[in-house]
């Protein structure tokens, strides 16, 4: 029998020195992370798994006071910690996202307490985790307690995230309304890239389609494409035009045909009611959906990503500034990997030539410690607005000549330099500028 309650009675059943999960994506459970945070002054030495998320705003528990009471672990810095970790309150583990599971798994993160966030029951008592399967799947496996909002603004998915509602430890009702994601409009210049990407994605291929203005470009350039299918770690708003005009319609998928499959979810209330009972879509734990050997099985994987910079060798950053970690690997290699395994896959790393400050994003060397997401042994298309270009098979020197054609033009007199001087007459006897 469910044990319903309210949100500081709930949260009681946490104790000093436990390990809480709280569940991402547009769904943190806020009722009850602010509850656990009026707890501060009674709890020490709370760790707190924070994974991809978009909060409404600094994370409750995360005031400069409450730093002897709760440490936070991210796996992804999302907004609501970035600062709480920054000042030192908090770290990060590096590991592919699709790896995280066995984290928990395994015991090596053990997970004493989930905070989840859930719908209201279906007939036969089973509650959906709605937009956010991703780690929360096996967060609630293996926690010795679960608590859960039982939300009405929460849809009702399929796949992965159920759970009885009697088996969870406490309940709290709640009308919490889940974070919307406005649909970033994409700049002249991001449309530009939006089309290069385009034109190279063939009829029938399955794809991996990123969150923000490059990624929804390139879907408004898919319109007219035929049998897309869709295994994502993200699903947006973005694809909701191809899925309602049947661009997308999953029929050439050898894993899971004829249904979308995500991990999450972040968009608008348009989005969450398109999925709510919507069994053409399934929410799966993100070990399977970024296992590289399931993406591989679907025929022409085609995956889109952005990063925040890359070096002549085709080495790509896309989770820190420098030294400073500002988000987290996600998906990327996953995808980056499955695609290169997929028949007639491929991959798209895309981004701005330059920063809102006019920095070079192309360099000869990545920024003194940026972190390498994406080696450059596995990089394959590099798109910015003035191009797109395939380093697949491509040696050192040619990758240069390669990247510097898509630099911003003002930096390419200053690469050409660099590129000559690393890599001398195997550069030089190329086309320089």
């Amino acid at each position: 029998m469910a044990n319903f309650c309210t949100a500081d009675e709930a949260v009681k059943l946490i104790k000093s020195g436990d390990h809480v999960f709280i569940q991402g994506s547009t769904s943190i459970p806020e009722v009850l992370s602010e509850a656990m945070a009026r707890r501060y002054t009674e709890l020490r030495d709370v760790t707190v798994y924070n994974a991809f998320a978009v909060a409404k705003g600094p994370a409750p528990y995360t005031r400069p006071e409450m730093a002897d009471s709760f440490f936070v672990d991210s796996f992804f810095v999302s907004n609501s910690v970035r600062h709480y970790i920054a000042e030192g309150n908090g770290s990060c583990i590096p590991r592919f996202l699709g790896e995280v599971p066995a984290l928990f798994r395994d015991g090596t993160c053990p997970v004493d307490v989930a905070l989840i966030n859930c719908s209201l029951p279906n007939e036969e008592g089973y509650v959906s985790f709605g937009v956010s399967a991703d780690l929360a799947t096996s967060a609630v496996e293996c926690a010795r307690v679960v608590i859960a909002q039982i939300n009405k603004a929460m849809p009702f998915s399929y796949g992965d995230p159920l759970i009885h509602i009697d088996r969870i430890d406490a309940c709290v009702e709640c009308n919490d309304p889940l974070v919307e994601v406005p649909t970033a409009v994409p700049t002249e210049a991001e449309l530009r890239i939006g089309a290069a990407i385009a034109e190279h994605i063939p009829d029938g291929a399955t794809l991996q389609i990123g969150v923000g203005g490059i990624p929804n470009a390139v879907i408004r350039a898919l319109s007219d494409h035929k049998h897309l299918g869709l295994h994502t770690e993200a699903m947006t708003d973005g694809v909701l035009p191809l899925l309602e005009s049947g661009v997308i319609d999953n029929s050439l998928k050898r894993i899971e045909p004829g249904k979308s499959v995500a991990s999450l979810a972040l968009g608008s209330r348009k989005l969450y009611d398109h999925m709510d009972y919507n069994r053409d879509m399934i929410f799966r734990d993100v070990a399977w959906t970024n296992d590289p050997f399931i993406i591989a099985q679907n025929p022409k994987v085609v995956s889109i990503n952005s990063c925040l910079e890359v070096d002549l060798t085709g080495q790509v950053c896309a989770d820190s500034i420098g030294e400073r970690i500002f988000s987290g690997i996600g998906g990327q290699h996953d995808f980056v990997y499955g695609a290169s395994r997929s028949e007639g896959g491929i991959s798209f790393l895309a981004m701005l030539a330059k920063t809102n400050k006019g920095h070079n994003k192309i360099k000869a060397h990545l920024t003194a410690g940026a972190g390498v997401v994406t080696t450059r042994f596995q990089t394959q298309w590099i798109v910015t607005e003035y191009g797109a270009v395939n380093l697949r098979g491509r040696n050192y020197a040619e990758r240069a000549r390669l990247l510097i054609s898509v630099a911003a033009p003002e930096f390419r007199e200053e690469l050409d330099r660099a590129a000559a001087a690393r890599f001398g007459r195997a550069y030089t006897r190329l086309y320089t500028f």
